[in-house]
């Protein structure tokens, strides 16, 4: 069985990108880490993650969960360092 970590080293996304892929999409971390290398691998891919992790932001917003709106901003400023939105 993968860990975690496994799954991390596999991918090009960090634990935090991941997560926000499973929270957006309900899916388990493993099937999240497969989509999200998918995703990176295409200019419009980066789009989609980009969108997803902001309408996560946007939900919790909505639902008062701060604490979770900050960890996703963190997430999402590092998803601009590592894979910008397409110019």
């Amino acid at each position: 069985m993968l860990s975690v970590q496994d799954l991390l080293d596999y991918c090009d996304l960090d634990r935090g990108e991941i997560e926000a892929v499973a929270e957006h999409e309900h899916l388990p971390i493993a099937v999240a880490a497969e989509l999200g290398e998918l995703l990176v691998s295409t200019p419009e891919g980066v789009m989609q993650l980009h969108a997803m992790i902001v309408e996560n932001m946007q939900h919790a917003l909505d639902c008062g969960h701060y604490e979770h709106v900050r960890e996703l901003a963190a997430t999402y400023q590092h998803l601009q360092r590592s894979h910008p939105l397409p110019g």
